[in-house]
Protein backbone atom coordinates (compact mmCIF):
# COMPACT_ATOMS: atom_id res chain seq x y z
CA UNK A 1 0.00 0.00 0.00
CA UNK A 2 1.45 3.24 -0.89
CA UNK A 3 2.16 5.54 1.96
CA UNK A 4 0.49 8.88 1.73
CA UNK A 5 -0.47 11.75 4.15
CA UNK A 6 -3.87 12.33 2.67
CA UNK A 7 -6.29 10.00 0.64
CA UNK A 8 -6.77 11.18 -2.65
CA UNK A 9 -10.29 11.38 -3.74
CA UNK A 10 -11.93 9.28 -5.68
CA UNK A 11 -9.59 10.08 -9.07
CA UNK A 12 -10.21 13.55 -9.18
CA UNK A 13 -7.71 15.43 -11.68
CA UNK A 14 -6.01 18.31 -10.29
CA UNK A 15 -8.45 20.14 -12.26
CA UNK A 16 -11.57 19.55 -10.28
CA UNK A 17 -10.13 21.43 -7.47
CA UNK A 18 -11.39 25.10 -7.47
CA UNK A 19 -8.76 27.43 -7.17
CA UNK A 20 -8.99 28.50 -3.87
CA UNK A 21 -8.48 31.96 -3.21
CA UNK A 22 -6.08 33.71 -0.84
CA UNK A 23 -6.08 37.39 0.56
CA UNK A 24 -4.93 39.30 -2.17
CA UNK A 25 -6.49 37.35 -4.90
CA UNK A 26 -9.28 39.04 -6.65
CA UNK A 27 -12.70 37.39 -6.42
CA UNK A 28 -14.05 35.07 -8.68
CA UNK A 29 -15.06 36.66 -11.98
CA UNK A 30 -19.40 37.22 -12.50
CA UNK A 31 -20.84 34.05 -14.30
CA UNK A 32 -20.90 34.10 -17.68
CA UNK A 33 -24.66 34.49 -18.93
CA UNK A 34 -25.68 31.79 -21.56
CA UNK A 35 -28.13 34.07 -23.46
CA UNK A 36 -25.01 36.10 -24.33
CA UNK A 37 -23.29 32.46 -25.77
CA UNK A 38 -22.63 33.28 -29.41
CA UNK A 39 -24.84 32.42 -32.05
CA UNK A 40 -22.15 32.02 -34.88
CA UNK A 41 -19.34 29.50 -35.61
CA UNK A 42 -16.12 30.84 -34.01
CA UNK A 43 -13.35 31.58 -36.38
CA UNK A 44 -9.43 33.51 -35.76
CA UNK A 45 -10.90 36.48 -35.29
CA UNK A 46 -13.07 35.86 -32.51
CA UNK A 47 -12.51 37.28 -29.43
CA UNK A 48 -10.99 35.55 -26.61
CA UNK A 49 -13.93 36.42 -24.12
CA UNK A 50 -16.50 34.64 -26.70
CA UNK A 51 -14.44 32.11 -27.39
CA UNK A 52 -14.22 31.09 -23.76
CA UNK A 53 -18.01 31.62 -23.44
CA UNK A 54 -18.52 29.41 -25.89
CA UNK A 55 -15.99 26.81 -24.41
CA UNK A 56 -18.11 26.73 -21.39
CA UNK A 57 -21.08 25.62 -23.25
CA UNK A 58 -19.35 23.08 -24.56
CA UNK A 59 -17.97 21.31 -21.76
CA UNK A 60 -20.89 21.76 -19.23
CA UNK A 61 -22.71 19.66 -22.00
CA UNK A 62 -19.70 17.17 -21.68
CA UNK A 63 -18.89 14.25 -19.01
CA UNK A 64 -16.57 16.76 -16.85
CA UNK A 65 -17.94 17.84 -13.54
CA UNK A 66 -19.24 20.53 -12.09
CA UNK A 67 -16.30 21.35 -10.39
CA UNK A 68 -14.37 20.56 -13.39
CA UNK A 69 -16.37 23.02 -15.71
CA UNK A 70 -15.84 26.02 -12.65
CA UNK A 71 -12.22 25.41 -12.50
CA UNK A 72 -11.95 25.64 -16.07
CA UNK A 73 -13.81 28.53 -16.57
CA UNK A 74 -11.81 30.24 -13.55
CA UNK A 75 -8.39 30.37 -15.12
CA UNK A 76 -9.72 31.01 -18.64
CA UNK A 77 -10.87 34.09 -16.69
CA UNK A 78 -7.22 34.25 -15.63
CA UNK A 79 -6.27 34.54 -19.35
CA UNK A 80 -8.71 37.16 -20.44
CA UNK A 81 -7.22 39.21 -17.95
CA UNK A 82 -3.39 38.50 -19.61
CA UNK A 83 -4.48 39.03 -22.94
CA UNK A 84 -7.45 41.20 -22.66
CA UNK A 85 -11.41 39.98 -23.87
CA UNK A 86 -10.76 41.32 -27.11
CA UNK A 87 -8.11 40.03 -28.40
CA UNK A 88 -8.65 37.74 -31.47
CA UNK A 89 -7.94 34.01 -30.86
CA UNK A 90 -6.37 33.92 -33.90
CA UNK A 91 -3.84 35.75 -32.75
CA UNK A 92 -2.60 34.10 -29.36
CA UNK A 93 0.47 32.60 -30.53
CA UNK A 94 2.72 30.01 -28.47
CA UNK A 95 5.07 32.44 -27.01
CA UNK A 96 1.99 34.25 -25.52
CA UNK A 97 1.24 31.40 -23.51
CA UNK A 98 4.57 30.83 -22.37
CA UNK A 99 4.13 34.27 -21.24
CA UNK A 100 1.49 33.91 -19.78
CA UNK A 101 2.71 30.90 -17.53
CA UNK A 102 5.26 32.75 -16.33
CA UNK A 103 3.16 35.82 -15.75
CA UNK A 104 1.09 33.41 -13.28
CA UNK A 105 4.42 32.56 -11.12
CA UNK A 106 6.13 35.64 -11.41
CA UNK A 107 3.98 38.98 -12.11
CA UNK A 108 0.84 38.67 -11.36
CA UNK A 109 1.14 39.19 -7.64
CA UNK A 110 -0.96 36.06 -6.50
CA UNK A 111 1.13 32.78 -5.35
CA UNK A 112 0.51 29.98 -7.84
CA UNK A 113 2.60 26.36 -6.49
CA UNK A 114 3.45 24.01 -9.35
CA UNK A 115 0.28 22.21 -8.86
CA UNK A 116 -1.71 25.17 -9.34
CA UNK A 117 0.60 25.74 -12.85
CA UNK A 118 -0.23 22.23 -13.99
CA UNK A 119 -3.60 22.73 -13.57
CA UNK A 120 -3.36 25.66 -15.70
CA UNK A 121 -1.52 24.30 -18.05
CA UNK A 122 -3.70 21.40 -18.46
CA UNK A 123 -6.74 24.57 -18.80
CA UNK A 124 -4.99 25.83 -21.88
CA UNK A 125 -4.11 22.42 -23.88
CA UNK A 126 -8.31 21.43 -23.89
CA UNK A 127 -8.93 24.85 -24.70
CA UNK A 128 -6.81 25.28 -27.91
CA UNK A 129 -7.20 21.86 -28.50
CA UNK A 130 -10.75 22.14 -28.80
CA UNK A 131 -10.82 25.27 -30.82
CA UNK A 132 -8.05 23.43 -33.17
CA UNK A 133 -10.31 20.88 -33.31
CA UNK A 134 -13.58 23.39 -34.00
CA UNK A 135 -11.65 24.67 -36.57
CA UNK A 136 -12.02 27.97 -35.31
CA UNK A 137 -7.87 28.10 -35.20
CA UNK A 138 -5.67 26.65 -37.83
CA UNK A 139 -2.61 25.57 -35.00
CA UNK A 140 -3.21 24.87 -31.42
CA UNK A 141 -0.20 26.98 -29.98
CA UNK A 142 -0.88 25.19 -26.68
CA UNK A 143 0.27 21.52 -27.97
CA UNK A 144 4.27 22.12 -28.13
CA UNK A 145 4.38 22.77 -24.56
CA UNK A 146 5.76 20.76 -21.81
CA UNK A 147 3.22 19.35 -19.93
CA UNK A 148 5.52 18.48 -16.66
CA UNK A 149 3.35 15.93 -14.04
CA UNK A 150 3.64 17.53 -10.65
CA UNK A 151 4.51 14.60 -8.24
CA UNK A 152 2.19 13.91 -5.84
CA UNK A 153 1.37 10.88 -3.45
CA UNK A 154 -0.10 7.60 -5.09
CA UNK A 155 -3.57 6.68 -3.44
CA UNK A 156 -3.72 4.35 -0.54
CA UNK A 157 -4.61 0.24 -2.12
CA UNK A 158 -4.97 -2.97 -0.74
CA UNK A 159 -3.07 -5.57 -1.35
CA UNK A 160 -4.17 -8.96 -1.77
CA UNK A 161 -3.66 -10.49 1.99
CA UNK A 162 -5.73 -7.00 3.23
CA UNK A 163 -8.54 -7.99 1.10
CA UNK A 164 -8.92 -10.86 2.45
CA UNK A 165 -8.72 -9.63 6.24
CA UNK A 166 -11.43 -7.57 5.15
CA UNK A 167 -13.74 -9.87 3.98
CA UNK A 168 -13.30 -12.08 6.61
CA UNK A 169 -14.34 -9.33 8.64
CA UNK A 170 -17.47 -8.70 6.61
CA UNK A 171 -18.54 -12.25 7.04
CA UNK A 172 -17.84 -12.36 10.03
CA UNK A 173 -20.40 -9.80 11.04
CA UNK A 174 -22.99 -11.00 8.27
CA UNK A 175 -22.95 -14.51 10.64
CA UNK A 176 -23.49 -13.30 13.71
CA UNK A 177 -25.27 -15.20 15.54
CA UNK A 178 -26.39 -12.69 17.94
CA UNK A 179 -27.31 -10.01 14.99
CA UNK A 180 -26.12 -11.21 11.81
CA UNK A 181 -25.40 -7.82 9.36
CA UNK A 182 -24.89 -8.19 5.98
CA UNK A 183 -24.55 -4.67 5.30
CA UNK A 184 -20.94 -4.61 5.36
CA UNK A 185 -20.21 -7.54 3.34
CA UNK A 186 -22.20 -6.59 0.42
CA UNK A 187 -21.10 -3.26 0.36
CA UNK A 188 -17.63 -4.00 0.23
CA UNK A 189 -18.06 -6.57 -2.32
CA UNK A 190 -20.05 -3.95 -4.46
CA UNK A 191 -16.95 -1.55 -4.15
CA UNK A 192 -14.50 -4.29 -4.97
CA UNK A 193 -15.85 -5.41 -7.97
CA UNK A 194 -17.27 -2.66 -9.43
CA UNK A 195 -15.19 0.51 -8.47
CA UNK A 196 -18.12 2.68 -8.41
CA UNK A 197 -17.96 6.17 -7.06
CA UNK A 198 -19.61 6.88 -3.59
CA UNK A 199 -22.43 8.92 -5.06
CA UNK A 200 -22.84 6.04 -7.89
CA UNK A 201 -23.57 4.26 -4.69
CA UNK A 202 -25.80 6.23 -2.95
CA UNK A 203 -27.97 6.61 -5.98
CA UNK A 204 -28.46 2.78 -6.99
CA UNK A 205 -31.90 1.46 -6.69
CA UNK A 206 -33.37 -2.09 -6.92
CA UNK A 207 -34.46 -1.64 -10.32
CA UNK A 208 -30.68 -0.95 -11.30
CA UNK A 209 -29.27 -4.31 -10.65
CA UNK A 210 -29.86 -6.97 -13.17
CA UNK A 211 -30.33 -10.60 -11.63
CA UNK A 212 -32.13 -12.08 -14.89
CA UNK A 213 -28.70 -14.23 -15.66
CA UNK A 214 -27.82 -16.17 -12.00
CA UNK A 215 -24.11 -16.53 -13.72
CA UNK A 216 -23.48 -12.94 -14.32
CA UNK A 217 -25.31 -10.77 -11.99
CA UNK A 218 -24.78 -7.05 -13.04
CA UNK A 219 -25.77 -3.37 -11.93
CA UNK A 220 -26.83 -0.12 -14.39
CA UNK A 221 -25.33 2.94 -13.19
CA UNK A 222 -27.91 5.76 -13.82
CA UNK A 223 -27.74 9.39 -13.84
CA UNK A 224 -31.27 11.08 -13.82
CA UNK A 225 -29.31 14.37 -16.21
CA UNK A 226 -29.08 13.68 -19.63
CA UNK A 227 -26.54 15.53 -19.90
CA UNK A 228 -24.21 12.68 -18.19
CA UNK A 229 -26.76 10.18 -20.39
CA UNK A 230 -22.94 8.54 -21.51
CA UNK A 231 -21.66 7.91 -18.60
CA UNK A 232 -24.00 5.13 -17.59
CA UNK A 233 -22.99 1.97 -18.18
CA UNK A 234 -23.49 -1.96 -17.02
CA UNK A 235 -21.05 -3.72 -14.60
CA UNK A 236 -20.75 -6.74 -13.50
CA UNK A 237 -21.34 -7.82 -10.19
CA UNK A 238 -20.02 -10.77 -7.94
CA UNK A 239 -21.56 -14.28 -8.49
CA UNK A 240 -22.19 -14.57 -4.39
CA UNK A 241 -23.69 -11.07 -4.13
CA UNK A 242 -26.96 -11.70 -5.09
CA UNK A 243 -27.48 -14.13 -2.08
CA UNK A 244 -25.98 -11.16 -0.16
CA UNK A 245 -28.58 -9.08 -1.34
CA UNK A 246 -31.20 -11.03 -0.22
CA UNK A 247 -29.80 -10.97 3.42
CA UNK A 248 -29.77 -7.68 3.39
CA UNK A 249 -33.15 -6.78 1.98
CA UNK A 250 -34.49 -8.62 4.84
CA UNK A 251 -32.75 -7.48 7.80
CA UNK A 252 -33.12 -4.03 6.65
CA UNK A 253 -36.71 -4.02 4.79
CA UNK A 254 -35.18 -2.84 1.63
CA UNK A 255 -38.09 -1.58 -0.61
CA UNK A 256 -36.36 0.83 -3.32
CA UNK A 257 -33.27 2.76 -2.53
CA UNK A 258 -30.50 -0.05 -1.96
CA UNK A 259 -28.51 1.88 1.00
CA UNK A 260 -31.43 4.07 2.30
CA UNK A 261 -28.92 5.97 4.96
CA UNK A 262 -26.44 8.79 4.54
CA UNK A 263 -23.20 8.43 2.64
CA UNK A 264 -21.60 9.33 6.30
CA UNK A 265 -23.17 5.80 8.04
CA UNK A 266 -21.67 3.85 4.95
CA UNK A 267 -17.86 5.52 5.60
CA UNK A 268 -18.41 4.70 9.21
CA UNK A 269 -19.22 1.29 8.46
CA UNK A 270 -16.03 0.99 6.36
CA UNK A 271 -13.55 2.38 8.87
CA UNK A 272 -14.94 0.09 11.33
CA UNK A 273 -14.10 -2.71 9.37
CA UNK A 274 -10.98 -1.39 8.22
CA UNK A 275 -10.10 -1.12 11.99
CA UNK A 276 -11.13 -4.73 12.97
CA UNK A 277 -9.43 -6.08 9.97
CA UNK A 278 -5.95 -3.62 11.17
CA UNK A 279 -5.57 -1.97 8.31
CA UNK A 280 -2.80 0.83 9.23
CA UNK A 281 -5.11 3.34 6.89
CA UNK A 282 -8.47 4.09 7.36
CA UNK A 283 -10.61 1.77 4.71
CA UNK A 284 -12.58 3.89 2.31
CA UNK A 285 -15.05 4.40 -1.08
CA UNK A 286 -11.38 5.91 -1.99
CA UNK A 287 -9.24 3.28 -1.31
CA UNK A 288 -11.60 0.38 -2.70
CA UNK A 289 -12.18 2.48 -6.04
CA UNK A 290 -8.83 2.41 -6.61
CA UNK A 291 -7.93 -1.31 -5.42
CA UNK A 292 -10.72 -2.73 -7.88
CA UNK A 293 -9.13 -0.20 -10.73
CA UNK A 294 -5.53 -1.68 -9.94
CA UNK A 295 -6.59 -5.27 -9.49
CA UNK A 296 -8.47 -5.37 -13.26
CA UNK A 297 -5.32 -3.36 -14.58
CA UNK A 298 -3.30 -6.75 -12.73
CA UNK A 299 -5.88 -8.95 -14.53
CA UNK A 300 -5.19 -7.72 -18.07
CA UNK A 301 -8.61 -5.08 -18.58
CA UNK A 302 -7.68 -2.79 -21.57
CA UNK A 303 -7.02 1.12 -20.44
CA UNK A 304 -10.67 2.30 -22.53
CA UNK A 305 -12.21 -0.53 -20.86
CA UNK A 306 -11.39 0.47 -17.53
CA UNK A 307 -11.87 3.98 -17.88
CA UNK A 308 -15.26 3.16 -19.34
CA UNK A 309 -15.72 1.36 -16.23
CA UNK A 310 -14.53 3.71 -14.05
CA UNK A 311 -16.82 6.36 -15.68
CA UNK A 312 -13.78 8.92 -16.14
CA UNK A 313 -13.42 11.49 -18.22
CA UNK A 314 -10.70 11.66 -20.77
CA UNK A 315 -9.39 14.90 -18.88
CA UNK A 316 -8.88 13.01 -15.95
CA UNK A 317 -7.87 9.91 -17.23
CA UNK A 318 -5.02 11.51 -18.32
CA UNK A 319 -4.04 11.86 -14.66
CA UNK A 320 -5.53 8.39 -13.59
CA UNK A 321 -4.06 5.90 -15.81
CA UNK A 322 -0.46 6.23 -14.75
CA UNK A 323 -0.79 6.14 -11.34
CA UNK A 324 -3.42 2.85 -12.09
CA UNK A 325 -0.04 1.40 -13.77
CA UNK A 326 2.27 2.55 -11.27
CA UNK A 327 0.44 0.74 -8.85
CA UNK A 328 -0.21 -2.83 -10.56
CA UNK A 329 3.46 -2.99 -11.50
CA UNK A 330 5.22 -6.05 -9.87
CA UNK A 331 6.96 -5.06 -7.15
CA UNK A 332 10.68 -5.37 -8.12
Amino acid sequence: MADSGRQLSLFDNPAQQPAQPTGSQPASPAPIDQARAPKTKLNSRSSLSSAVEAYRAHIEQSDLSPHTVKSFVYDLHILIEFATPARPIGQIAQRDLKNFLDWLVNGRGVPCNQKSLSRRLTTLKAFFRWLAESKAIDDDPAAPIAHKPVSTPLPDVLSDAQIDQVLAVTHQLRHNAEKPDARPHLLALLLLKTGIKKSECMAITLEHIDLSDPDEPALWIRYPDPRHFHKERKLRLDPKWPRVLEEYKQQYKIANTLFPCTSRNLEYILADVGKQAGLPKQLSFEMLRWTCAVRDRRGGMKEDTLRHKLGLSEITWHDTWPKIEKLAAPAI
